[in-house]
């Protein structure tokens, strides 16, 4: 039976000051909660998606815990409670509210500080480390759930310690209930001091009572750092390290950490570290699992000196070298909210659609419950009681001279149930059709179709209780505020909300932890084994390719063999190649290099973006006509650079090695190629494509490369002298439609001087395309051969031609 299993994520708090020892009976729990719940504040704001507000309503909010840390306004709360939140608002247990705003985040520790502009606030007490046991009675403290509330206690044990679940660091295990909203608040003991910082809690079917806390030894040390560097200064080794298969399912294990992967210029490349070496300890801590290696790395700053003990080839050894620092992310969401607010409404009374051109009075209990847009715009409004319910369509209208009969037809087929009124309103600005009616349900409905331009908007009110529509004065509020819809959306006035869900780009998330925006009306494409887009006659592309990084491989040599790759396929006419330059894409070092090739026709530019990740390597690619280089297309790219977003939680945690094939690549590598039926073989470039095709041993077998084929044909069906004469007719006649086609003929077997043969050699060009065709033609045992050697002139550097040349002067005749 499959356990399925949510994290959920929560929040803790912790304190400053010292209290007076409490009985650990229940009598003093009251009094515990006194002291310590005034250290305890809600944490309110705007969620996001990491690239804007989340603001289809004013009631979308997301909310939290925080402990007071300093009497000043320092709030300590976990990272993931701030890390997609904006307009924060941090609600003391007094109910005093003040905004704030993120100052200090580490999203490994999962924690993170909120400033705000107050004094004389009352800061929790830590517990000594060495003073939490298992066993001892503990609260939490939080906003579980809802806003409401606020500052809710609930009571239990610690449950476990060092405990090893999801965490860089390890964890507090507590039966204390901790539910979603409770991240970042206190876990206390019953002398009133946070002994740890609520973070997540595991939920499974049927069972309960399973909590975890960040610990304070690592709540102390992530606040020295926040307070004395600004951040958390992790040392690095510069390695990628795997777990063993005890350790990834929580058995004891006594083996180490495998190297997996070996920054280069790391201290671990330094120090001369390698791939399938084993991490034993560090400075005598031993590290079986990747949480006792970070706890290890706790105890020092980067620039100092460890000691390793590793297993390499099978010996034990020992390895000194200087800590690195390991990259931060500490101003990944570092946020400036002033002058905000948490309703993103505020001071807005009117909703619009600016691309559609409507717009209407905006009442504080409306929301924007739902919206799509592209050919048809379709948007439900609500109230926030559930009395009623809006929705606004606009469509294409499909006849020009559509009456105001047609448009009454038209809206009263769409309605159903009982008729109540139907008739056509003149009114100014906008006359529209009116058609009232009760379904089956009880619900009331009234609908209003306005006709402008090319358009149609409906404008329909659903209201499900009857004694609510019958009402005369709700009613009439009702009408009130349809009655203030207009046809008209002023980009000029400050108090309209713009809902306009138009939007010109799509947000591409993928498995790799990469995002990035294309264009909205381009569609992904089926090409092979990366991510493929393109425009609608796809002669704009872009192309990500993503594959792990070798040990000892920069991101500079990276982007040199590539550009060097295509320099070496194409002869110099063909080609125009741009010095590579640095540049940031997504916040991340990256190398951007611009070449341009042809075949002979058409000209097409490409940009390449070269980034190392971690350990994988990314080649994000543009491919576009050289025609369309311009302001608009540089827009296009721009919009895409800006848009890259790496995010390590978007990572799918299957995610494993990645064999860049290009590093394998071997030119001079050949594989011999067979097909048994028509009785022949010949040894082929190895990263040609069409040798692992399924269907060997087929009549015509082409295999092929950038620009150039070889093609073997058998036909058991004709003689080597019809096929000859077919051939010589078909080059004559093209030679004497068009003076450019040049061949020539002569007595040439592939099969040597004895055997019968003839050599046809083609030089033209097509749609602008200069290419050279070379065809072997030879029979054995009733079977003709072509061996068609095809090649574009753009492609035709002496490697590349040799290359063809050897692949077809190996076609060899089996006996069987």
């Amino acid at each position: 039976m499959r356990v399925a299993i949510a994290v959920i994520l929560c929040v803790t708090m912790v304190g400053t000051t010292d209290y007076a020892d409490a009985a650990t009976d229940q009598e003093a729990v009251p009094a515990v909660i006194a002291k310590t719940t005034t250290s305890v504040v809600a944490i309110i704001g705007k969620p996001t998606d990491s690239k804007q507000a989340v603001d289809n309503n004013r009631y979308d909010l997301a909310h939290g815990t925080g402990v007071i840390i300093k009497s000043e306004g320092y709030i300590l709360t976990n990272a993931h409670v701030v890390k997609n939140m904006r307009n924060i608002v941090v609600v003391t247990s007094e109910g005093k509210s003040y905004p704030g705003k993120t100052t200090h985040f580490d999203e490994e520790s999962d924690l993170a500080l909120v400033k705000i502009d107050a004094t004389g606030l009352t800061p929790a007490v830590f517990a000594k480390p060495a003073d939490v046991k298992v066993g001892e009675a503990v609260m939490a403290i939080g906003t579980p759930l809802s806003f409401a509330l606020r500052n809710s206690v609930t009571y239990g044990i610690v449950s476990g310690m060092d405990r090893s679940v999801l965490s860089t660091y390890q964890l507090i295990q507590t039966d204390a209930a901790i539910n979603p909203g409770n991240s970042g608040g206190a876990l206390v003991n019953m002398r009133g001091q946070v002994i740890g910082i609520n973070t997540l809690k595991y939920v499974q079917y049927g069972v309960d009572g399973l909590g975890f806390a960040i610990p304070v030894s690592t709540v102390q040390h992530v606040l020295e750092h926040f307070f004395k560097y600004g951040k958390v200064k992790r040392p690095s080794l510069g390695l990628e390290l795997g777990e063993s298969w005890e350790a990834v399912v929580g058995l004891p294990s006594s083996n180490g950490l495998e190297v997996t992967y070996v920054e280069p210029d790391s201290a671990g490349a330094k120090a001369g570290i390698k791939q399938a070496d084993v991490l034993l300890s560090i400075n005598g801590i031993i590290t079986r699992n990747l949480v006792e290696y970070n706890e290890a790395l706790k105890n020092y700053l980067p620039e100092e000196k460890v000691k390793l003990v590793l297993q390499s080839e099978g010996k034990t050894k020992e390895v000194e070298l200087v800590l690195g620092e390991g990259k931060s992310d500490a101003a990944a969401v570092i946020q400036d909210v002033d002058g905000s607010y948490i309703d993103a409404d505020q001071g807005k009374t009117q909703i619009g659609d600016s691309h559609f051109g409507w717009s209407m009075k905006y009442p504080a209990g409306l929301i924007n419950q739902d919206q799509r847009s592209g050919e048809e715009n379709n948007v439900y409004l609500s109230d926030a009681k559930g009395e009623f319910g809006i929705n606004i369509v606009v469509e294409e209208r499909q006849s020009e001279d559509l009456s105001k009969l047609g448009l009454m037809k038209k809206l009263a087929g769409d309605s159903g149930g009982t008729l109540l009124e139907k008739r056509y309103v003149e009114k100014k600005p906008d006359s529209y059709v009116l058609v009232v009616g009760k379904e089956e349900t009880g619900e009331y409905y009234q609908l209003r179709a306005f006709l402008k331009g090319d358009k149609i908007y409906y404008l329909m009110l659903f209201v499900d209780k009857e004694e609510n529509y019958t009402n005369a004065l709700k009613r009439n509020s009702y009408n009130d505020l349809l009655d203030t819809f207009v046809l008209t959306f002023d980009a000029n006035n400050p108090s309209i909300k713009d809902i306009s869900g138009f939007n010109n780009t799509d947000t591409i998330s993928t498995e790799y932890g990469l995002s990035f925006d294309v264009p909205a009306e381009w569609t992904k494409k089926d090409w092979g084994s990366g991510l493929y887009y393109a425009n609608k006659d796809s002669e704009q592309t872009l192309s990500v390719e993503v594959s792990s990084a070798s040990s000892g491989d920069t991101l500079k040599d990276w982007a040199a063999r590539q550009l060097q790759t295509v320099a070496g396929s194409y002869v110099d006419s063909y080609k125009e190649i741009n010095e590579a330059k640095d540049t940031t894409i997504g916040g991340v070092a990256a190398i951007e290099s611009r070449y341009a090739t042809t075949m002979g026709d058409k000209w097409r530019q490409y940009r390449v973006y070269y980034i190392f990740k971690d350990k994988y390597k990314y080649e994000l690619k543009f491919a576009y006509p050289k025609t369309d280089e311009g302001e608009e297309l540089n827009a296009l790219v721009d919009t895409f650079t800006e848009s890259v977003d790496f995010a390590k939680e978007g990572t799918n945690r299957s995610l494993g090695f990645i064999q860049d094939e290009e590093e394998l690549v071997d030119k001079a590598k050949t594989i011999t190629f067979t097909n048994k039926k028509y009785k022949y073989a010949l040894h082929l470039p190895e990263n040609w494509q069409g040798i692992f095709q399924r269907e060997l041993d087929i009549a015509t077998n082409t295999f092929s490369f950038n620009g150039g084929s070889l093609s073997i044909i058998a036909d058991d069906r004709t003689s080597f002298e019809e096929m000859s004469k077919r051939l010589e007719q078909d080059h004559k006649k093209n030679a004497e439609t068009d003076e450019n086609y040049k061949y020539t003929i002569s007595d040439e077997s592939q099969l040597g001087p004895e055997s019968l043969g003839k050599k046809f050699a083609v030089t033209y060009k097509s749609r602008n395309i200069p290419y050279t065709i070379v065809d072997y033609v030879f029979e054995n045992q009733g079977i003709v051969y072509i061996l068609r050697q095809r090649i574009n002139d753009a492609v035709k550097t002496e490697e590349q031609w040799q290359r063809l040349e050897k692949a077809a002067q190996s076609f060899q005749l089996l006996d069987k």
